[in-house]
């Protein structure tokens, strides 16, 4: 059986000392022993079009999926270096992580993940990244 739900995700970002903070509405699915959110990114830019992300979380892995303007595909996973890419009308690249730090709570359809990773583009390090999700499930009135 699955289970979708309404949700406001909170995705923080530090890199390089900038810090991102997005608060966003999601659609919750819980599958099996995944969760799975899905979110619109906003748009970055004037010719932007939509870009549709999909966080799926597991036990010990956590993995981004991107559609639309943007295609990616990032996963992480402690200690491991997994491969993935980035493709945009502008650009594309093969891209890996390496995963520092993972932490995946989750309860019924809230949680919390957070990991800390460091980015190769065309296995050049590219940069040293530190994201935090909140999952809150939204309660209707």
């Amino acid at each position: 059986m699955n289970d979708r739900k309404q949700a406001t995700i909170r995705l923080q970002s530090l890199h390089e000392g900038e810090n991102t903070v997005q608060e966003l509405p999601a659609e919750v699915i819980s599958k099996g022993k995944a969760l799975y959110v899905r979110y619109i990114e906003p748009k970055m830019g004037p010719h932007q079009g939509e870009t549709r992300a999909m966080l799926k979380l597991t036990e010990d892995e956590l993995k981004l999926i991107r559609h639309g303007e943007v295609e990616s595909e990032q996963t992480f996973r402690l200690g491991q270096r997994l491969p993935g890419f980035y493709r945009s009308p502008f650009t594309s690249f093969n891209l890996s992580t390496h995963t520092q730090r993972l932490e995946l709570a989750v309860e019924g359809m809230s949680g919390r993940a957070a990991w800390v990773y460091d980015l190769y583009v065309l296995d050049e390090f590219s940069g040293h990244f530190s994201i935090s999700l909140t999952i809150q499930e939204a309660h209707e009135s």
